[in-house]
C-alpha cells in the first residue's frame, strides 16, 4: 500500500526501519500516528466536504417540495386574481367568478401547504418565510380591491391587515422569550375570513347579499379578538422569559 517492496521487511534496511519505529514509539510518535495524522486526517477533512455537497444537494432538492411548490402557486396567484377582479372595471360578474376561483384555490393551497410539510417533514427555510407572505398577499389583495371598488368599507380593510401585520411584527419581537403558537381561534378566524372574502368577490345579490355581511361581521369581531389575545400571549412570554433569564443570572452569580 506504501509502495515499498515486501523483500524491504527482511532486507538490510529493516532493523533501521524497525529501530526508527521503536524510537517513534518511545518517543509517543511512532509510524502509526503520522499515518493517523496523513491518510485518517486526509480523508477525515475529505468527508465533511462530501457531507456538505450531499447536505447542500438535498436541500436544494427540498426547495421544491410539493409543499413549496404549492406556497409558489399561491405566490403567482396572486398578480393573476388581482387581473380578474379588476377586469372590465371590476364589476363584471364572470371576471369576478373567475378571481373568485383564484382566490379559492389559493386558500384551498393554504391549507394543504402546511399540512404536508409537517405531515412528511417537509418544512424548509423558504416555506416558513415564503408561507406567511403568501397568505397574507393574497388576502391583502382581495381586501384592497373590495376596498378600491367600493364594495368593502376601508375601515373592515384597515382592521383585518393592521392586525395582520401587528401580530406578525409581535411575533418578532418577542421571539427571543419564545414563539406564539397558532391558536385554535386564530384557525377560525383565517376561515371565516376566508369564505367571508370569497363571498364578497362574488358578485352576489339578494339574501346571499345580506348573509355575507353577517359573515364578514364575524370575521372581523374573530380578527379583533383573537389579536388581542395574541398581544396577552405576548405579554405572558415576555414576561416569563425576563423572570427565568432573572433566575438563571441570580445561580450563575451564586
Amino acid at each position: 500500500m506504501t509502495g515499498a517492496p515486501a523483500s524491504a521487511a527482511g532486507g538490510p534496511g529493516a532493523p533501521g526501519t524497525r529501530g526508527a519505529a521503536g524510537a517513534s514509539s518511545a518517543s509517543g510518535k511512532g509510524t502509526s500516528g503520522t499515518s493517523g495524522t496523513g491518510a485518517t486526517g486526509t480523508q477525515g477533512s475529505k468527508t465533511p466536504r462530501g457531507a456538505k455537497l450531499s447536505a447542500a444537494a438535498v436541500n436544494q432538492a427540498s426547495l421544491w417540495n410539493v409543499a413549496n411548490l404549492l406556497t409558489m402557486l399561491r405566490l403567482v396567484l396572486v398578480p393573476g386574481f388581482v387581473a380578474l377582479m379588476l377586469a372590465d372595471g371590476g364589476y363584471d360578474p364572470v371576471w369576478r367568478a373567475w378571481a373568485w376561483a383564484a382566490f379559492a384555490v389559493a386558500m384551498i393551497t393554504d391549507v394543504f401547504d402546511g399540512h404536508l410539510a409537517r405531515t412528511y417533514n417537509l418544512v424548509t427555510d423558504f416555506g416558513k418565510i415564503a408561507d406567511p407572505i403568501a397568505d397574507k398577499a393574497i388576502m391583502g389583495a382581495a381586501l384592497i380591491c373590495l376596498s378600491s371598488l367600493g364594495d368593502l368599507p376601508w375601515w373592515v380593510t384597515s382592521v383585518i391587515l393592521g392586525r395582520e401585520l401587528g401580530i406578525t411584527l409581535l411575533r418578532f419581537v418577542v421571539i427571543r422569550y419564545g414563539v406564539i403558537p397558532a391558536s385554535r381561534g386564530g384557525k377560525i378566524k383565517t376561515l371565516t375570513q376566508g369564505v367571508a372574502v370569497g363571498m364578497y368577490v362574488l358578485a352576489l345579490t339578494g339574501p346571499l347579499a345580506t348573509l355575507r355581511f353577517w359573515v364578514m361581521a364575524v370575521a372581523v369581531a374573530l380578527t379583533v379578538v383573537t389579536g388581542l389575545d395574541y398581544v396577552r400571549q405576548a405579554i405572558v412570554l415576555r414576561r416569563q422569559g425576563l423572570a427565568e433569564r432573572k433566575a438563571a443570572a441570580e445561580e450563575a452569580e451564586a
